[in-house]
C-alpha cells in the first residue's frame, strides 16, 4: 500500500461495521535502537540487548544484527553462532521508559485515545484528533517526525480503519516507513495475506490451519463459521470476522493487565531436559521483557507443560515480594521443571506466565486507578 493515499474515504465506506481511523505506532528496533543512540561507536554495528552469557538470551536485535537471523527471545548462544561480531549490551529499562514516556507526549498532542501495547507500540485512534487533521496519513507522518525529533528515532507507522489491519500495516514499510489499507482494501488485502502472517496466529495455529487447507486469508472466509468455531473453538468467529477484514475492537485508552505469558508448540517433542531449559530461558525472557515494558512486576510464576498425549499440567509458585530478577524468575521455573524429568513422554508445548502483578512504581492520580503501561 502507498503510503502517500489519502484516508478521507472512511466515512464512505460500506457495511455496519464503524469506520474509525486508527494508526498504529510501532518504534523500529526500540531497545537497540535507543542504544546505538547514545553510543555512537554502536551505530552500524549488530547490537544484540541482553545477556552474553551461555543462559543469556536477545532481548531485542538492530537491524545491522537482524539481517544475520539474530531475533529477540533467541539464546545469546545462537545469535553469537548466527552473528560472530554481535555487540551484546545489557538492557537500561529506566532510560526505555523515560523515552517512551516521551513519545506518549507526543501522541497526547493528538488524541487521548491511546492504547498502549508495550513500551514500543501503540494503537491510536485518531477519528477526532486534536489537530483537526482529517487526514490520517498525513497524522501518522507529523506523528513519527515529531519523535524523530524529540526522541532522535525511527519509527513506522500502520494506517487503517480497525486495529488489525492496522498493525499489519505498520510491518510493511519498516523500517522508517508508514503504509494504509483503506476500508475498500481491507477484505482483499487479507484474502491475499497468508494467515501465518496474521497477528495472533502463531506457528501451531498456522500449521493447523494448513492441514485444513487454510493457507491465505480467501481460504479461512471460504470455511463456514460452524468449521471454524469446531476447530478453533471461541477463537473459531474471530477468524470468521477478520477473514472479512471486520475487527470491532475499539481503541481502549487504560487496560489493566492481570498477567503475562508466553508459550511454544513445538515441531519435534521434547524429551532432553537440557532443550527444555532452552526454551523455558527464551519464554520467560519475552514475558520477563514484557512486565519490564509496562512498569510491572510479578509475585507468582506459572509453568505450563503439555505433552503429546494432550495431557496438560501446570505448576506455580508465589513468592512474598516480587521476583528481583528475571534470573530469580528461571530459577523458580526451572526448579519445577526438573522434577518432570525423565520425562515419561515428549513434551509438544512449555509455556510459562507471570500474575500477581503490582506497580513497580507508584500509581499517578491521572490514571483513574488502574495501572498504567507507559
Amino acid at each position: 500500500m502507498d503510503g502517500a493515499d489519502s484516508f478521507r474515504d472512511l466515512q464512505q465506506a460500506g457495511g455496519a461495521m464503524p469506520q474509525r481511523k486508527i494508526i498504529h505506532v510501532d518504534m523500529d528496533a526500540f531497545y537497540a535502537s535507543v542504544e546505538q543512540r547514545d553510543d555512537p561507536d554502536l551505530r552500524g554495528k549488530p547490537v544484540a540487548v541482553g545477556g552474553a552469557g551461555p543462559r543469556g538470551v536477545v532481548a531485542a536485535a538492530s537491524y545491522e544484527a537482524r539481517q544475520f537471523g539474530v531475533r529477540s527471545a533467541m539464546p545469546s548462544v545462537t545469535a553469537r553462532r548466527k552473528c560472530p561480531e554481535l555487540i551484546f549490551v545489557r538492557a537500561r529499562f529506566d532510560v526505555y521508559r523515560a523515552v517512551s514516556a516521551q513519545i506518549r507526549e507526543i501522541f497526547a498532542e493528538h488524541t487521548d485515545l491511546i492504547e498502549p501495547l508495550s513500551l514500543d507500540e501503540a494503537y491510536l485512534d485518531v477519528t477526532e484528533n486534536k489537530q483537526g487533521i482529517g487526514s490520517a496519513t498525513e497524522l501518522a507522518q507529523v506523528i513519527r517526525a515529531r519523535i524523530k525529533e524529540v526522541t532522535g528515532l525511527n519509527a513506522s507507522a500502520g494506517i487503517s480503519y480497525c486495529k488489525f489491519l492496522a498493525k499489519i500495516a505498520s510491518d510493511l514499510n519498516k523500517p522508517n516507513g508508514q503504509a494504509v489499507i483503506r476500508p475498500s482494501q481491507g477484505a482483499d488485502f487479507v484474502a491475499a495475506l497468508p494467515v501465518k502472517k496474521f497477528h495472533g496466529v502463531g506457528p501451531a495455529t498456522a500449521n493447523k490451519m494448513a492441514r485444513l487447507g487454510i493457507e491465505t486469508g480467501a481460504d479461512l472466509r471460504a470455511k463456514p463459521l460452524e468449521f471454524l468455531t469446531r476447530h478453533f473453538g471461541k477463537s473459531g468467529s474471530w477468524y470468521y470476522r477478520i477473514s472479512r477484514g471486520i475487527d470491532e475492537r475499539e481503541v481502549k485508552a487504560h487496560r489493566e493487565r492481570k498477567s503475562v505469558g508466553s508459550e511454544d508448540t513445538f515441531m519435534e517433542d521434547i524429551h532432553d531436559i537440557a532443550r527444555a531449559r532452552d526454551e523455558i530461558a527464551a519464554l520467560g525472557a519475552r514475558v520477563w521483557r514484557h512486565t519490564c515494558d509496562k512498569d510491572l512486576k510479578a509475585r507468582t510464576v506459572v509453568l505450563k507443560v503439555k505433552y503429546n498425549d494432550f495431557q496438560q499440567i501446570t505448576r506455580s509458585r508465589t513468592l512474598q515480594v516480587p521476583f528481583a530478577s528475571q534470573d530469580d524468575m528461571l530459577s523458580l521455573v526451572n526448579a519445577m521443571l526438573e522434577p518432570l524429568f525423565p520425562t515419561p513422554k515428549g513434551i509438544r508445548l512449555l509455556g510459562v506466565t507471570l500474575s500477581t502483578l503490582s506497580r513497580d512504581a507508584p500509581e499517578s492520580d491521572d490514571e483513574g486507578g488502574q495501572l498504567s503501561f507507559w
